[in-house]
């Protein structure tokens, strides 16, 4: 129920996904992206998830997030009431030592967007960072999906 993650910009998208072991499609669009609440819709390889999160710790690295599977059915009745400016990607799994980062290769009007994020076990666990990352913007709060998907690429 706790995430704590770390997110970064990719410099180098080719080296990221030729290491991928699995890549899939996800849409997703927001019932809220109220910053203390965000909560997501998401539909990927025919399965959809509702996604509650809560605000960000001030170092951006930990909050609460609670996800539930829903019938596919209902998630694409309820995707018309999502607010406008869904989110495209394709998302590939790329092993790192012990970790696994998500690799997420935006799409439409985020076309350019490549983003890194790491799952921890805690928020100062030490992460051997792949020569392909970038620069971090864990909570920078424009890297927000929430947020690209009311404003677009950050300048």
């Amino acid at each position: 129920m706790l995430e704590i993650e770390r997110k970064f910009l990719v410099q180098d998208v080719k080296a990221s996904i030729s290491q991928a072991t699995a890549s899939f499609n996800i849409f997703q669009g927001y019932l809220s992206n109220d910053p203390e609440r965000t909560v997501r819709l998401r539909i990927s390889n025919n399965k959809a998830f509702l996604t509650i999160k809560g605000a960000s710790s001030e170092d951006g690295t930990t909050r609460v997030e609670w996800e539930q599977e829903i019938p596919l059915g209902e998630a694409k009745t309820l995707m018309p009431l999502c607010l406008p400016g869904g989110i495209k990607k394709t998302r590939h799994w790329v092993p790192a030592g012990k970790h696994n980062f998500e690799v997420d290769v935006f799409e439409a009007s985020l076309t350019g967007l490549v983003l890194a994020e790491i799952e921890l076990e805690s928020s100062d666990e030490k992460v051997e960072l792949p020569n392909w990352i970038g620069e971090e913007v864990t909570g920078d709060k424009r890297y927000y999906n929430s947020y690209l998907s009311v404003h677009g690429i950050p300048s």
